[in-house]
């Protein structure tokens, strides 16, 4: 499966399934080698991964879409883009970073209902669905069939108003939107109220969700795709920062606990494919 078409052909069999997929991110083209080794199927990018990679608290646009086009580069698998709010707040502009996500190689991007604002964090109603009504417009003019995923972040934000994600939640979808996304649900019972809401795949994302919930459970509530966000990457550094303070103190039994190295070179010993 080396053309961008036909990753985006698997990519969309995929949120067909009965059974929900999983769906890890990789920070970098090392960790989406490792990933595509261990038998995933699909990758989404992570801006928080990536931003803890660059050491700043911010991405950029073009940081963004330079990893994902690295991630692309590196993988056979089809690629999902986290590309946060589209780094614009008009809906045309927005709308773009979902052209650039293709160009990249990705076969599926999503737009979020955050400003980036913390004085006033999520967008008003009818401006987020332009803005995802853009976004949809963009993708259906990609020459690959481009998965959009609309994203509620009312629960990000500390707005547990469920009522208010449902109905931004339909409004993206009733606008085009191929997959909704709620992130920092907790519970079964959250998750399933709001895919028993909804008509089209839901993402599920277990970086915030209650850690006992597996994924039969989320299957049989209703979830269709399941993300980590950036916690593979915060128990890689969560990992090196305790092995760092051992190693501080003087001692080395972190070593123990290193990867084998065939493992990690069996990895990157594939080419490349596109």
């Amino acid at each position: 499966m080396n053309s961008q078409s036909g990753k985006a052909a698997v990519f969309r069999e995929l949120h067909a399934r009965t059974r929900p997929f999983l769906i890890p991110n990789p920070w970098d083209r090392g960790s989406a080698m490792i990933l595509e080794s261990m038998g995933f199927e699909a990758l989404a990018t992570t801006s928080l991964g990536l931003a803890n990679v660059l050491g700043t608290r911010e991405v950029t646009l073009k940081q963004v879409i330079d990893n994902c086009r690295e991630i692309c580069e590196a993988t056979s698998l089809p690629v999902n883009a986290d590309l946060e709010n589209c780094f614009a707040d008009a809906p045309r502009e927005a709308a773009k970073a979902i052209r650039l996500a293709c160009e990249a190689g990705a076969v599926g991007g999503s737009i979020e209902d955050s400003t980036g604002n913390a004085a006033k964090p999520i967008y008003d109603f009818n401006l987020a669905v332009e803005r995802v009504q853009a976004a949809v417009e963009m993708a259906r003019s990609l020459p690959v069939p481009f998965m959009l995923t609309a994203r509620a972040e009312n629960y990000l934000h500390g707005r547990k108003d469920m009522d208010d994600t449902i109905r931004r939640l339909q409004a993206y979808e009733a606008a085009g939107a191929d997959v909704l996304y709620a992130p920092a649900l907790y519970s079964l019972e959250e998750m399933r109220t709001v895919t028993s809401a909804l008509k089209k795949p839901f993402n599920a994302v277990m970086g915030f969700a209650d850690p006992t919930i597996t994924l039969e459970q989320l299957g049989a509530a209703g979830v269709k795709r399941v993300s980590i966000g950036g916690g593979l990457n915060r128990v890689a550094l969560k990992a090196f920062m305790d092995a760092a303070k051992q190693m501080r103190d003087g001692n080395f039994g972190f070593i123990t606990s290193m990867a084998p190295m065939t493992e990690v070179r069996g990895a990157f010993q594939r080419p490349a494919k596109t």
